[in-house]
């Protein structure tokens, strides 16, 4: 499957953002989807993910209670709603898709908070 990553952009601390995954091609079912985020200078870190057949949500410590990530059925697609922005928020999102052990990436968004 091929993954489409949109929504990224600038906002206020404090602000709310949406990214969306889409399947291209193809669909989620079975998968689980996931997103990641890299600051620069820093390595890859896990956002939050769900099991597309389950609805089953997962979140980093760091995300509880400020991201909702839930499935787009008439869209194909992974939403991740972003609220309570934080500066160290910023950096470029992946969205990520397994199934059987296999990854596949699509390209990154950046989001950037202003504080």
């Amino acid at each position: 499957v091929q993954l489409q990553a949109s929504g990224g952009g600038l906002v206020q601390a404090g602000g709310s953002l949406r990214l969306s995954c889409a399947a291209i091609g193809g669909t989620f079912r079975d998968y689980v989807v996931g997103w990641f985020r890299q600051a620069p200078g820093k390595g890859r870190e896990f956002v939050a993910a769900i099991r597309w057949n389950s609805r089953h949500t997962y979140y980093a410590d760091s995300v509880k209670g400020r991201f909702i990530t839930s499935r787009d059925n008439a869209n194909k697609s992974v939403n991740l709603e972003m609220n309570s922005l934080k500066p160290e928020d910023s950096g470029v999102y992946y969205c990520n898709a397994r199934r059987l052990a296999v990854d596949y990436w699509g390209q990154g968004t950046l989001v950037t908070v202003s504080s």
